[in-house]
């Protein structure tokens, strides 16, 4: 459906970003505007952030720059994962091969990295998600221990949490995390099947999800995100959609994608090769297409009030508008 109405909430697609410059999106952060970044990981080759604009409507998209590359240098990725950015629009991105976290300014200038290898107090191993809070402190996900560190954004260290287990607070390969506006810091247990849902302290508060291809159900969740009303929205990887959950754990709706109309950048593609073309108007339908594959991050734009999905496998993101002043229209009359 092009317009989702469920529990006094409306979601309308909006529409899809893709193409060469989006392969295999593995995570978003949200810049100035319309601005977006995006980790691209294609084989062994590619290692980049790409800075997008992704605009309000279809045909508004345009490339604003990219930086990074494969390597170990300074300004270099072996195997980014997880990307944020602060008040002040750095860029942080996580490396876990390296165990290290690479910072940006705005425009994708390196400035500095920091984090040691290591299963002490403030060192990684393998490092994934990373959020940031109002206060300009991030949360890394140090997946192969299985817990969450807190730290300044110059890696001083603050905080841990967790431990391996799937009791409250434990993780099993823990990978994207999130901070909503009160400080809650939410998790997704990837192995677990579940997202948990933290105090700012550390403190087990909720979980979302369970093991299951069913409504409300999770097989290796990736991302999570929350918008301002508390609502949380889980990338649930290997069911190929994002679920929908109220605050308070209940579970509202999925989006499966509804891409029905190629982004500017994949139709160039397309109308450049009449062979394509023809195959295309063959087919029986052309629904598969529309349709999520193996979405891997997910981000709620705040300002815009929009839901923007990494279509990891499609090379592209779909985004979905939450809509606040919606009429239904009477054809009853």
């Amino acid at each position: 459906m092009l317009t989702q109405t469920v529990a006094n909430r409306v979601y309308d697609f909006s529409h899809a970003v893709g193409g060469r410059p989006l392969r295999k999106p593995n995570a978003l952060a949200l810049g100035q505007g319309d601005e977006m970044y995006a980790i691209l990981r294609v084989g062994y080759a590619v290692r980049q952030v790409n800075r997008l604009n992704i605009g309000a409507e279809a045909g508004d998209e345009e490339v604003l720059g990219q930086f990074g590359s494969f390597g170990e240098g300074e300004g270099e990725f072996v195997w980014p994962v997880g990307i944020a950015v602060d008040s002040r629009y750095n860029v942080y991105v996580t490396d876990e091969w390296l165990n290290r976290i690479s910072v940006f300014d705005q425009e994708g200038n390196f400035q500095y990295f920091w984090g040691t290898a290591g299963d002490g107090d403030g060192q990684l191993n393998r490092p994934s998600g990373i959020a940031v809070d109002r206060d300009d402190n991030f949360y890394i996900v140090d997946t192969l221990k299985h817990r969450v560190q807190k730290f300044t954004k110059d890696g001083g260290f603050l905080a841990k949490w967790g431990g391996p287990g799937d009791g409250p607070g434990e993780f099993d390969s823990p990978w994207g995390i999130t901070v909503d506006g009160q400080g809650y810091v939410y998790v997704a247990d990837h192995k677990n099947h579940r997202v948990q849902k933290l105090s700012p302290d550390g403190e087990f508060v909720a979980e979302f999800g369970s093991y299951g291809t069913g409504r409300g159900q999770l097989s290796h969740p990736t991302d999570v995100a929350v918008d301002p009303d508390g609502d949380v929205y889980i990338c649930d990887w290997a069911n190929n959609r994002v679920q929908l959950f109220t605050p308070d754990g209940r579970f509202l709706t999925s989006f499966i994608g509804d891409a029905q109309h190629l982004s500017k950048w994949m139709q160039r593609v397309v109308d450049a090769n009449p062979d394509v073309v023809k195959a295309r108007r063959r087919a029986y339908t052309l629904e598969p297409e529309w349709r999520l594959a193996l979405p891997m991050g997910v981000v709620f734009d705040n300002d815009r009030g929009r839901l923007i999905i990494a279509d990891t496998h499609r090379w592209r993101v779909q985004i979905y508008n939450k809509l606040k002043d919606y009429d239904d229209p009477q054809f009853n009359l």
